[in-house]
């Protein structure tokens, strides 16, 4: 498609933003899936919160931090396998299978060693971890028991640390290669048996002993096994429409050239989602400062944010999988094109989801059992993530975006080396040093969010990732 094409077509439709019916066809071919599966993911942990929730503050507060720590380990596995990633895509978009099966083999290695590490890291120090975030507020709190119900879900958990890094190997191979229905049932599947699970082992029906939070660690567990064991299967069964797993593990071989592409495209990006990760962590132990019922309060906002987050979570996803894959096709001036109209897609579809959390905010807290004041700080929370919704699409669309093309220190830049310099800084002053409410100090670290939306603009639109990378 020339230049002058996408101009004549782009005419009348809202400066170019506006797509044709088949381009919203393709965006939702993909997003839809990994909508769906990131969807009732995150349904079936907010009804596993909600249960947990009924039985006390202290376990679900001790459960939400040893969340807080896995949360940093499964986002370095999306950045050590993002490199990996992006070239997988590039790779499919001009018919290298070889070269995405040794992008495959690079990510179940990287995953594998990261994994025994985090393992390690939890097993070893998870006490003292879980202690930085347990802190007496407003209300009363038994801290010993919050320490107690964190320590024993943390050691369960890490026993589902392999199997999640090996699944995310394959599910994210898949979808490079335009395979995302797969990944989305054994999502489904997986998530719905842990949900039974859930109920059974938290609350000990139908002759099970009730182990509360720890029910839920094994719970968990037991459906990543099963989320791996479906999508292996599947993608070895299908050997002759999935080229790349064919002799993928009949060696873990992986070229130096490549290995070195790699590590150069993908180590910024690892190291960009470590410290991302680590920063939300490190401001949510800020936070934390404040009391056991901020930590109650943010784990019910996040939980149900996390829900509506998937829409701009996948829809950003889907940049990088269309947009990489056209850039691998060399059709840059198309990929352009396309990735304004998908960026502003996506902040429409926040302005939906944000709407509906504002309406919802006043409402969900109660089906908790926990403290008033636990419920009115959460219901202010979710109002204020309601309201910034069209930022977060905007900002995650830029980062895939600029991430597609493997400018992966410009995306390092822009997102953990600017969450490090403005949001952490806001709320480490703002939290331990001031007695400005903590709602308040939310609302100012969220906003900062205008500023990387400034910057996202501008990268976007000097087009500074348009490159194809793999020729």
């Amino acid at each position: 498609m020339s230049k002058q094409t996408i101009q004549t077509e782009s005419a009348g439709r809202l400066g170019g933003l506006v797509g044709t019916r088949d381009f919203y066809k393709k965006v939702l071919m993909v997003a839809v899936p990994i909508m769906i599966q990131n969807g009732i993911t995150n349904f079936v942990s907010l009804l596993d919160n909600i249960m947990v929730g009924q039985v006390g503050t202290e376990q679900m507060s001790g459960v939400a931090i040893a969340n807080q720590l896995v949360f940093i380990f499964n986002l370095c596995i999306f950045g050590a396998v993002a490199g990996a990633g992006i070239l997988g895509a590039q790779f499919y978009g001009s018919g290298n299978h070889a070269g995405v099966r040794d992008t495959f083999r690079f990510k179940l290695i990287f995953g594998a060693v990261l994994a025994v590490i985090f393992a390690g890291i939890f097993l070893g120090a998870g006490e003292t971890l879980i202690q930085q975030f347990i802190h007496q507020g407003e209300s009363e709190g038994d801290l010993a028991a919050t320490l107690y119900y964190g320590k024993a879900y943390l050691t369960v958990i890490v026993i589902g640390l392999l199997p999640f890094a090996m699944t995310q190997a394959y599910s994210g191979t898949l979808r490079e290669t335009g395979e995302t229905v797969v990944p989305m049932i054994a999502g489904i599947i997986a998530v719905l048996v842990n949900l039974v699970f859930n109920y059974i082992l938290i609350f000990g029906k139908f002759g099970a002993p009730a182990l509360g939070g720890v029910g839920a660690a094994i719970a968990t567990v037991i459906s990543r096994f099963l989320e791996l064991a479906i999508v292996a299967f599947w993608t070895h069964k299908h050997a002759e429409k999935n080229l790349f797993i064919k002799g993928a593990l009949r060696s873990f071989y992986i070229p130096p050239s490549l290995m070195k592409q790699i590590i150069a495209i993908g180590l910024p990006l690892f190291i960009n989602e470590f410290l991302w990760s680590f920063g939300i962590t490190f401001m949510n132990q800020c936070y934390s400062v404040r009391g056991l019922e901020v930590v109650a309060a943010l784990n019910i906002a996040n939980t149900i944010g996390n829900l509506f987050n998937v829409v701009f979570l996948s829809l950003g996803n889907s940049i990088g999988i269309i947009i990489g894959q056209m850039l691998g096709a060399g059709r840059l001036e198309e990929a352009r094109h396309e990735d304004r109209q998908l960026i502003a897609f996506s902040v429409f579809c926040c302005f939906i989801t944000g709407g509906t959390l504002l309406l919802i905010s006043p409402f969900f807290p109660d089906l908790y059992n926990t403290e008033e004041i636990v419920k009115h700080l959460a219901t202010q929370i979710i109002f204020i993530t309601g309201c910034c919704q069209p930022l977060y699409g905007f900002v995650h669309g830029s980062y895939f975006t600029l991430r597609a093309g493997g400018k992966s220190i410009v995306t390092f830049l822009f997102d953990s080396a600017y969450m490090w310099a403005v949001p952490i800084p806001i709320v480490f002053v703002l939290a331990k040093f001031t007695a400005i409410p903590i709602q308040i100090v939310f609302l100012v670290a969220e906003l900062s969010n205008i500023i990387k939306c400034t910057v996202g603009f501008v990268l976007v639109k000097k087009g500074v990732w348009i490159k194809n990378i793999v020729d």
